[in-house]
């Protein structure tokens, strides 16, 4: 069994969370991480947990107008020019009780909203196990960084997840 780790990403945050997540499931069973311009949309049978990451933009997962906006925010451009995990997740084929995860980055304010939420929503409608509750990481201001200590909350999160994907005791 194998993990596949995709990410959207505007500013770097949530790639960096995503790289902390692929590092803390190898610790248990292989993993490939996608960019989701890059990933593919029909999985492989040995496929055993996907875990999708995202920022939240306007209350929930990107739009094709919030990241035009954040791309005028981004001087270096964007790392997810093309697609986000909203059209991913939409085009997604994936067998029916595949277990999931979903995770954001996003401000730290009352009504920041989800996109962890909102993609877990879409998995679930993809008849999909969610394996853990949607995560949120910390970021400091729209374009980041991310709050001290989200790469090893990540890392952490994305070991216990696996090993429970896994069937391996703690």
């Amino acid at each position: 069994m194998r993990a596949v780790v995709v990410y959207e990403s505007m500013f770097g945050n949530t790639k960096q969370v995503a790289e902390a997540v692929a590092a803390g499931i190898a610790e248990t069973m292989p993993v490939d991480l996608f960019e989701v311009g890059r990933a593919p949309t029909a999985l492989k049978p040995d496929v055993g947990l996907v875990v999708i990451g995202a920022p939240t933009h306007a209350f929930s997962l990107s739009r094709p107008a919030t990241r035009d906006e954040a791309a005028k925010r981004a001087p270096a451009g964007l790392v997810s020019p093309g697609i986000g995990a909203r059209e991913w997740l939409g085009d997604l084929d994936i067998a029916p009780g595949t277990p999931t995860a979903a995770f954001c980055t996003r401000v730290k304010v009352v009504f920041a909203g989800s996109a962890a939420k909102a993609a877990a929503r879409l998995l679930r409608k993809a008849r999909c196990t969610l394996a853990a509750p949607p995560k949120d990481f910390t970021v400091v201001g729209t374009p980041g960084p991310l709050a001290p200590g989200e790469l090893e909350r990540a890392r952490r999160w994305a070991g216990r997840l696996a090993r429970a994907a896994a069937c391996v005791p703690e």
